[in-house]
């Protein structure tokens, strides 16, 4: 496994899936807040390793591979969490559409 910039920031973001649980879970009143900027946060680093990837010429199958597994479970562990915190059919059904896919 090549362990390149991009294939680094793409692990990264997996990682910051538990930190962004626990901010959202944290019982503090800017803690909604802090999850929210650790969810941008990974978002413009999955813009910044593609770019990353592409201009250094480091794209890897492992990279290809993790960056939309990466995606879906950030986007997927987000929905998750809003539907639970705040449960009513328009939340919930969207969101089981989206992750289905």
């Amino acid at each position: 496994m090549p362990m390149n910039i991009p294939n680094l920031i793409t692990v990264l973001r997996v990682l910051l899936i538990p930190i962004f649980i626990l901010l959202f879970y944290m019982p503090y009143h800017w803690s909604y807040m802090a999850a929210s900027a650790v969810f941008a946060f990974a978002a413009a680093t999955d813009w910044l390793d593609g770019y990353l990837a592409r201009r250094l010429e480091q794209s890897t199958p492992f990279g290809a591979f993790l960056d939309p597994v990466a995606d879906k479970l950030m986007v997927a562990v987000a929905l998750v969490l809003l539907v639970q915190a705040h449960a009513n059919l328009w939340l919930t059904l969207p969101a089981a559409v989206i992750i289905s896919r």
